[in-house]
């Protein structure tokens, strides 16, 4: 077997703590994978490590799945509370836009809600 690199390693061990913690869902999302082989062969697919797919295959998967992880869409960032595409606040961008008024922040009527945010915290 051909070892696995360092980013393949830390993504086999992301999928097998969800696994471990009854967060691993199927492909579709919809059912927790029970069974510890089909976890394996899941983290293995999203490493890029499966020997049962090309190098090119394998190549894509790990782009695909680091890129997952960077925008936080893994079931663990879901289960800790850190969901995709979700601002820090749950505030809206009018309540925001109320409290830079209140504070005479310069420049608050073209601001995004992430960037009021970076505003009042700032």
């Amino acid at each position: 077997m051909a070892k696995q690199s360092a980013a393949q390693q830390k993504t086999v061990e992301r999928v097998m703590h969800e696994f471990k913690h009854g967060e691993l869902k199927t492909a579709a999302g919809k059912r927790k994978v029970k069974n510890p082989k089909q976890a394996i062969a899941i983290a293995l697919h999203e490493a890029g490590a499966s020997n049962q797919e090309t190098p090119k295959k394998n190549a894509h998967n790990l782009r695909h799945t680091k890129a997952k992880e960077r925008r936080g869409e893994t079931y663990k960032d879901e289960t800790e509370g850190r969901h995709a595409g979700r601002s820090k606040s749950d505030k809206s961008r009018d309540e925001l836009y109320a409290e830079a008024k209140k504070r005479d922040i310069p420049g608050r009527s073209k601001m995004t809600k992430a960037e009021l945010e970076h505003a009042l915290h700032a």
